[in-house]
């Protein structure tokens, strides 16, 4: 699929799309579309995998279908499942013309043959309700499909997937295989819960993304919250970075860097003071053992 003309040009629709990105994220996303290779986007919860594609997904103007992954989750879920309700009633509805096509029959088993010679009349896409992974495939327009945390699904569903991620097909035993009229762009994102299998790696381009530095962050904050005062914005993220760099059971994001400065906004804070950031802790830090580091260690926080 032919997105994009260049990295810079990548560049720069995706901060049109609102997401300030490196050359290396542009660089990843480049070469995802010309070579219609998935990305398996890894890094810290909150630092803007699930961002990246629903920017992607802006900046095509194409549709985004989500699979958000968790443990158990099986084919069904993820691909297809019949509606047993819908062909009970069909079933019923059909009661006469059942009885005329076993009409004759002088065995049960001539009777069921008879029956299992209009299968396709029970097993056929009416009957289908489609899940992400089918939508993917079947839509008539190029969609952006995100596979959502993907290392909290079991090995047994990532093997499933790599038959899509391999051929863009998917095989439904009652139907046949379809193939994908469009390629998809995939994006599958991961918070390392689990390493991933050497094979699902193959078959994509690996980017890590972790969290941005000072400079990026500022553009990040200044881009999303326009009305932010510039002295504010630049001391919002001097404490963050200050934060990130204590010993940590979980480290402050650019969410959780967004989520404050809108806090700070709310409350008409112009100055961040030592009071301001112990009152609004709980915006930032998540556990209590974190906030008792921040609090130790408040005299290193600009």
């Amino acid at each position: 699929m032919t997105c994009f003309t260049s990295i810079d040009e990548t560049k720069r629709r995706l901060r049109d799309a609102a997401y300030i990105c490196s050359s290396e994220i542009a660089t990843v996303v480049f070469l995802s579309a010309a070579t219609n290779k998935p990305i398996l986007v890894e890094g810290p919860a909150g630092v803007g995998k699930t961002e990246l594609a629903k920017a992607i997904s802006r900046c095509l103007e194409w549709d985004i279908i989500r699979l958000q992954c968790y443990e158990g989750l099986d084919e069904a879920k993820a691909l297809y499942e019949w509606e047993y309700a819908k062909q009970l009633l069909y079933t019923q509805m059909m009661k006469e013309k059942i009885n005329e096509v076993i009409a004759g029959a002088v065995t049960l088993t001539e009777a069921a043959d008879r029956i299992a010679d209009q299968e396709d009349a029970f097993f056929s896409e009416k009957f289908i309700q489609p899940r992400p992974l089918l939508k993917a495939i079947s839509s008539d327009e190029p969609v952006v499909l995100l596979v959502d945390e993907v290392d909290k699904s079991d090995p047994e569903f990532e093997a499933f997937l790599l038959e899509i991620l391999s051929d863009y097909q998917i095989s439904i035993p009652e139907i046949g295989t379809r193939k994908a009229a469009h390629i998809p762009f995939v994006i599958l994102t991961s918070n390392n819960y689990r390493d991933m299998s050497d094979a699902l790696k193959r078959r994509c381009l690996h980017l890590y993304i972790d969290y941005p530095g000072k400079d990026l962050e500022t553009q990040i904050v200044r881009l999303k919250i326009p009305g932010i005062q510039e002295t504010l914005c630049d001391r919002i993220v001097e404490s963050i970075q200050a934060i990130r760099a204590l010993e940590l059971k979980k480290k402050p994001a650019i969410s959780e860097t967004l989520d404050w400065a809108n806090a700070l906004m709310a409350l008409q804070v112009e100055d961040l003071s030592s009071n301001v950031i112990l009152s609004t802790l709980n915006v930032i830090v998540k556990h209590r053992s974190d906030a008792d580091m921040v609090k130790e260690n408040l005299t290193r926080i600009p």
